[in-house]
């Protein structure tokens, strides 16, 4: 019989593993905040916070947002590239990533964006000017869009350094008010790291066994999707060979599990061999309540968070807004383990305010005046991220 991990378990494992089961106090540790994550998203998208600033606030309170420029820029403790979508990876997974740079760069090549990348002469003129200027953003050159009407048309020197970028020929050295800027990889990455090109089987073991640390138990499909670094027929034949069904290992080190959903239903997954340990460490969730980004990494999977929390959400910005079910830019609300709510707020920072827009009680839920309570006290503490002092309720509260 398959190790089988039932509900409340599996909720309790997964919110420790992505660091919400137990609330972070004092001076924030980003470094260990993103690597125990793994990788953070960036977005551009500013409602009350960017979402890369908001989920590292949610682990620790305290964080504020010049912080993550600072750990990128200065202390170079993390670097920015691609995994599901743009983020932040700490600086020591640098040598893991190298097969990732090749993959990039091979599927930038075969994409309609980059058919009209400029040719070498012109990147390596691109890479002279950054050579002997430091880093640019993009708005140091000027090249124009060929053909506005095709969508996602880019000017050819941002192909250009997008193409450099995705292939780790150049890397991200800081960001102004979030425009990127790039320089020589040599000159922000570590000598050591940038010369390391381990085995693609080296980093393909790595990569899978870090998605499933961080996912507590999971899926094929959930492992290749956690980093986007490793295909699916890379990841079975790593699941074989680590079950010990597929020869090369001393031991087996990871084990077939079976994981109860929020409707009491079982399904097949994975888990590292001593998950049984892991579950008699893993304490019961803070009963803090907390307002979570929609591109959180508990939220991102949302046919993950629906089997597991029976709670069903959807990002709703890019949706017509006669389309929209709930609005342009909603937060979930999680209590302990449990979804409790939604809700849209945003900040105006000329105001001072951060304004309540809507709000919707999960079914079932009764709103006590402790529950409230609690809702008040995370709208105060995500008010002082946004730099603003009051909270204005521009809808009816319940």
């Amino acid at each position: 019989m398959p190790f089988r991990i039932g509900n409340r378990d599996a909720r309790r494992l997964w919110l420790d593993a992505q660091g919400l089961g137990t609330p972070l106090v004092g001076e924030p540790d980003n470094l260990a905040i993103v690597r125990r994550l793994g990788f953070v998203q960036l977005d551009t998208i500013r409602v009350v916070s960017r979402a890369h600033h908001h989920i590292i606030w949610s682990r620790n309170q305290h964080y504020r947002e010049p912080m993550l420029n600072r750990l990128l820029a200065e202390e170079r403790g993390v670097f920015e590239h691609f995994t599901h979508d743009a983020s932040v990876l700490p600086m020591e997974f640098y040598s893991m990533w190298q097969r990732q740079f090749r993959r990039l760069k091979e599927k930038r090549e075969r994409s309609k964006y980059f058919s009209s990348v400029p040719g070498a002469d012109a990147r390596d003129a691109i890479r002279k000017r950054i050579a002997d200027e430091g880093p640019l953003s993009t708005h140091a050159f000027d090249t124009k869009v060929a053909d506005r009407g095709k969508m996602w048309a880019r000017p050819p020197h941002k192909l250009a350094l997008d193409y450099m970028w995705y292939a780790g020929d150049l890397a991200t050295s800081h960001r102004i008010n979030f425009n990127k800027y790039y320089d020589l990889s040599e000159r922000v990455i570590p000598a050591d790291l940038l010369t390391q090109d381990p085995a693609d089987e080296t980093q393909i073991d790595w990569l899978c066994a870090a998605a499933l640390d961080r996912l507590g138990f999971a899926t094929p499909g959930e492992i290749q999707r956690f980093w986007e670094a490793v295909g699916a027929a890379e990841v079975k034949t790593w699941i074989g060979q680590a079950t010990g069904r597929g020869g090369g290992r001393a031991g087996p080190s990871v084990m077939p599990v079976e994981v109860q959903a929020a409707d009491g239903s079982w399904s097949n997954a994975f888990a590292a061999a001593d998950i049984g340990a892991r579950l008699a460490q893993t304490d019961t969730p803070t009963s803090r309540l907390r307002i979570l980004n929609p591109f959180d990494p508990v939220i991102r999977d949302r046919t993950r968070l629906k089997r597991l929390f029976g709670f069903d959400y959807r990002v709703e910005m890019f949706v017509p807004a006669a389309k929209r079910v709930w609005g342009y830019y909603v937060y979930p609300l999680l209590e302990g383990d449990r979804f409790v709510g939604r809700i849209e707020v945003k900040g105006d920072r000329a105001e001072g305010a951060l304004n309540v827009l809507a709000f919707w009680p999960e079914p079932g839920v009764k709103w006590s005046p402790s529950r409230w309570d609690k809702l008040d006290a995370e709208l105060a503490r995500f008010a002082r991220l946004a730099e603003v002092q009051n909270v204005i309720w521009a809808c009816n509260r319940p």
